[in-house]
């Protein structure tokens, strides 16, 4: 199964004629289900549903009538993170000796999940391109290239080059800690850096050329939180909700 996505109608079209031309397919018209996940054209953009997958986990949890959780994760639980798949992952460390605390993990987790059903994730259209990402200063967050956010900022920039959709300016790196801003735009090293491999200065070297400009953020709009630490209710939803992971939109006559 493949998605096919164009900038006009006329070049779709002449895709999927070759591709019929060379291929054995069938076209199935406009995207609506794919993997698990709905597709709702809106106005503005699309909406994207787990909603049948999700009702599907929580019956084979015998779960489907639990009681419902705001967030994954309680603020004073060290388990991990936000994220589903990552508090999902931290949870299957312990698989091999499953003690009490992580099963209640897993079903706040599943209690979540029965209260954001109707959840999804919005992509809006846009005339320009921009690349801005927010990182969580960390400490080797790879352990073979030390690198994390940083790459995956090249690496995406490297992408939409490919694409023939270069970015003219440099991608803003928002980051909550004051140090690890300064340290990105500072060449000199300093008495307290010396025991720095020079190799891990990754992203000064992305600055350096252009590609890469860290700013700071205060944590209160430091959304890379949401994927790293517990977060209270209203902080979280505020997050949630600025990563685009919304209610679907109201039907209007545009709805198709």
């Amino acid at each position: 199964d493949i998605i096919l996505a164009a900038s006009s109608t006329y070049l779709l079209q002449q895709v999927i004629t070759s591709l019929h031309n060379e291929f054995d397919m069938t076209d199935l018209g406009a995207l609506n289900y794919f993997f698990g996940i709905y597709v709702t054209r809106h106005s503005t953009g699309l909406f994207l549903s787990q909603k049948q997958y999700a009702i599907e986990l929580l019956a084979r949890a015998h779960m489907t009538n639990c009681n419902l959780s705001r967030t994954l994760v309680d603020t004073d639980f060290k388990l991990g993170p936000e994220d589903i798949s990552y508090a999902v992952q931290q949870i299957c460390l312990y698989m091999h000796d499953p003690r009490e605390p992580y099963l209640a993990a897993l079903k706040r987790i599943l209690r979540y999940i029965r209260g954001t059903l109707d959840f999804g994730f919005h992509l809006y259209s846009s005339t320009t391109i921009s690349l801005v990402g927010y990182t969580d200063a960390d400490w080797t967050g790879c352990p073979s290239t030390k690198r994390s956010t940083s790459a995956e900022t090249a690496w995406l920039r490297n992408l939409l080059r490919e694409l023939h959709s270069s970015l003219s300016a440099a991608t803003l790196v928002y980051c909550d800690n004051v140090s690890a801003t300064y340290l990105s735009a500072n060449p000199v090293q300093h008495q307290r850096t010396k025991h720095i491999k020079i190799d891990i200065h990754f992203v000064r070297d992305l600055v350096t050329v252009g590609q890469v400009l860290v700013l700071h953020v205060p944590s209160r709009y430091q959304y890379a939180d949401i994927f790293t630490k517990g977060l209270p209710s209203a902080l979280f939803e505020d997050f949630r909700s600025s990563l685009s992971v919304r209610l679907p939109p109201a039907r209007t006559a545009w709805a198709y």
